[in-house]
């Protein structure tokens, strides 16, 4: 792997810093606290991703065919870095980049692309994702929720928990199961995915109160709710190959590493202007926290790499996005051991870092649902045992 960026990768991300600091208002600091899912951030992103998207910014990564310049993947993950650092300003738009429209351009209909595609390259979209559940959690082959057939499409039934910018989403890409019964698909089979308007009937959403911002995380009802068969993503059957391209973006879309460098980068630099750098304790720490951010990116590349060269899919995202949780949990450790002051408001950065660490091990699939996709996939660990059998 090259380490080092071309010369157009530093002027693409040099032309990001510049919109930053052209658009970004003075008490950003401060204000981005509130979570990409407050009112704030997301009257804010509404108004930054056109501009994005008018500076061939947001997706220049994506196909001609669909609105992009066929740059590079790097293009995508050098914007992801920045956005994050910068306390990410597209708010939940992110999701459009890093998974929702590559799968919709991979597993879409010509309708469904020519629908949603649009309005996520000009920056207008937003979505939520309906896939964590109440008695299911990050496990998702044992959700509930019902989507039964009907004439035209299915009737949901069912609930969505932990589901972020529901609040002002205007799709959710929804994991749904069609019920058993003659002879009809089971297990992950029965999975399928809608893509559902979230103004229609029976939908109830409902904010829960969370230290990691504003807005950020609801609850989702669904009372014998329609959704059209054309707006079923692939086909019955399909959903799990689907899942599994979306999940291999998601876990690796976000760059915690770079807010958490950068943030460890401020704290050094605060420790030396109060002349306390010089403790070999501090500077012993400060070097673990290094490497952990470091360790994360470094990973998070190789899974770039791959993806770049049209490797087949493999364990990297779930081993890189467990080592983005140990950097993310890593330096805030750190801020709590030498800078605990910052969390009562004398810093809003480090606040807000604080309050991703929180999240770091929970958005994206739980860190111990990466645990055991590591386990199968990378040391090929037994797997429970089935019905009869016996562990060995």
């Amino acid at each position: 792997m090259e380490f080092g960026w071309s010369a157009d990768e530093k002027a693409h991300r040099q032309r990001i810093r510049d919109l930053l600091a052209e658009t970004l208002p003075e008490d950003w600091e401060a204000r981005s606290t509130h979570g990409p899912g407050s009112d704030f951030q997301t009257d804010f992103a509404m108004r930054f991703c056109p501009m994005l998207a008018e500076r061939g910014l947001l997706v220049p990564n994506w196909p001609s065919a669909h609105g992009g310049e066929d740059a590079p993947v790097w293009q995508q993950f050098i914007l992801g870095e920045e956005m994050w650092a910068a306390g990410e300003p597209r708010g939940a738009q992110y999701m459009n980049v890093n998974w929702i429209g590559p799968a919709l351009m991979k597993f879409g209909s010509p309708d469904q692309m020519n629908r949603y595609l649009p309005p996520i390259r000009e920056g207008r979209a937003v979505w939520c994702q309906g896939f964590s559940e109440p008695s299911a959690g990050s496990d998702l082959a044992a959700l509930r929720t019902q989507a039964v057939p009907v004439e035209g499409g299915y009737s949901v039934t069912g609930a969505k928990v932990w589901t972020s910018y529901a609040g002002r989403a205007d799709n959710c890409f929804l994991l749904a199961r069609v019920p058993a019964g003659g002879g009809g698909p089971v297990g992950k089979a029965a999975i399928v995915i809608l893509l559902v308007d979230m103004a229609s009937p029976g939908i109830q959403v409902k904010q829960i109160p969370a230290l990691i911002g504003e807005g950020d995380i609801h609850e989702l009802f669904f009372d014998d709710v329609f959704v059209p068969a054309a707006n079923r993503l692939g086909a019955e059957g399909q959903a799990w190959d689907i899942i599994s391209y979306a999940l291999q973006n998601e876990r690796t879309g976000i760059a915690r590493y770079e807010f958490s460098r950068r943030m460890l980068d401020r704290a050094v630099e605060r420790l030396k202007a109060e002349g306390r750098w010089y403790d070999p304790i501090v500077r012993d720490r400060a070097a673990r926290a290094l490497m952990l951010c470091e360790a994360a990116r470094m990973l998070v590349y190789r899974v770039v790499d791959a993806k770049a060269h049209e490797q087949p899919a493999d364990a990297y995202p779930s081993v890189a996005r467990w080592a983005v949780v140990q950097a993310d949990n890593g330096v805030n450790d750190f801020l709590l051991e030498f800078l605990p002051e910052g969390l009562i408001g004398t810093d809003p950065v480090q606040v807000a870092h604080h309050q991703r660490a929180i999240a770091a091990g929970i958005a994206s699939g739980a860190a111990e649902i990466q645990l055991n996709a590591i386990a199968r996939r990378w040391l090929a660990l037994p797997g429970e045992p089935k019905p009869g059998e016996q562990r060995r």
